[in-house]
C-alpha cells in the first residue's frame, strides 16, 4: 500500500474540501436542484447527508473504543441557505475538533472492522477526507462544472478505498479473478478476489503479462470517481473483462 497521508495533512485537506463543498452549495441557484451523481437527492439532501455524517463520526471518535457506534439522534437541519451553510461549517468543525482531540492512533468503532484499515481515529480521518472530496464533486456536478479531485487527495483515495471497502474476508461471489487499478500519476493496486476474500497487493513492472483479468487506467481522480460510481468504468482506459468492474461496483461484502 502507499503510505497514508500524515494526520495533520488529512485534517487540513478535510477542511479545504469542506470549504470547496460549501462554495459550490452557495453558488447553486436552487437548493432543491437534483444532484446528477446522486439522483435520489436534492442539493439540500446532500448537505444534510454530509453534515450529519460528520457529526456522527465526531461523536464516534470522541467516544473512543466501542463495540457499537453511539446512538444516533435526529437533528433539525435548516432549510434557508445561509443557516444551512452555517450548520454545515459547524458540522465540519465538530469532526475536526474531535479528530484533533483524539490524535491519529486512538481506537474507535468503525464499520470496516474486517478490512485492512485500522479501527482508529486516523483511519476515520482518512475515510472522511474521501467522503467530503467525493461529495464536493457531487455538489459541483449539480452546477454543471465538476472539478477533478486534487491529486494528493485522489492518490490516497484509491488506496483508502481498496483497503477499507474491498480488502477483507468476505467471499467473492463470482469466479475468482484479479483486477488492477493504475493511476497515471503513479501507483498501482491489485485486488485478488476469491471465496477466501479479497487481498490487496501492489503489482510491479516485473509481474508477468496477463497476471490480472482486467485493468483500469486513468488519473487518480477518475479512478476514485469510478470506484464510487460517479463515472462509468468504461470512460477510463479498460483492459480485459470489464464486467468484473460492474460486479465489483454492485457487490456488497456485508450482505
Amino acid at each position: 500500500m502507499t503510505e497514508a497521508l500524515d494526520f495533520p495533512v488529512l485534517l487540513r485537506l478535510i477542511d479545504e474540501r469542506a470549504v470547496a463543498f460549501r462554495a459550490a452549495v452557495a453558488s447553486a441557484p436552487n437548493l432543491q436542484a437534483q444532484v446528477p451523481t446522486c439522483p435520489e437527492w436534492t442539493l439540500w439532501d446532500l448537505v444534510q447527508h454530509l453534515g450529519n455524517g460528520q457529526r456522527r463520526w465526531a461523536a464516534t471518535v470522541a467516544a473512543g473504543p466501542a463495540d457499537a457506534p453511539p446512538t444516533r439522534t435526529a437533528a433539525e437541519v435548516a432549510r434557508e441557505r445561509d443557516a444551512l451553510l452555517a450548520w454545515s461549517a459547524e458540522s465540519t468543525q465538530r469532526l475536526l475538533g474531535a479528530l484533533r482531540e483524539s490524535g491519529p492512533d486512538r481506537g474507535c468503532w468503525t464499520w470496516w472492522g474486517g478490512s485492512d484499515s485500522p479501527q482508529s481515529s486516523g483511519a476515520v480521518a482518512r475515510h472522511q477526507l474521501q467522503e467530503v472530496a467525493v461529495h464536493t464533486y457531487d455538489a459541483q456536478a449539480t452546477l454543471g462544472a465538476p472539478g477533478p479531485l486534487p491529486q494528493q487527495v485522489a492518490l490516497d483515495g484509491v488506496d483508502e478505498f481498496v483497503s477499507t471497502c474491498c480488502a477483507g474476508p468476505s467471499p467473492w461471489p463470482h469466479e475468482p479473478c484479479a483486477v488492477d487499478y493504475h493511476a497515471f500519476e503513479g501507483g498501482s493496486w491489485r485486488l485478488s478476489l476469491s471465496t477466501d476474500g479479497v487481498r490487496v497487493t501492489r503489482p510491479t513492472v516485473t509481474d508477468p503479462p496477463g497476471a490480472a483479468d482486467a485493468a483500469l487506467r486513468g488519473t487518480a481522480s477518475d479512478l476514485v470517481l469510478a470506484l464510487y460510481g460517479r463515472v462509468p468504468a468504461d470512460t477510463l482506459k479498460l483492459d480485459g473483462d470489464g464486467r468484473i468492474f460492474d460486479q465489483l461496483l454492485a457487490w456488497d461484502p456485508d450482505a
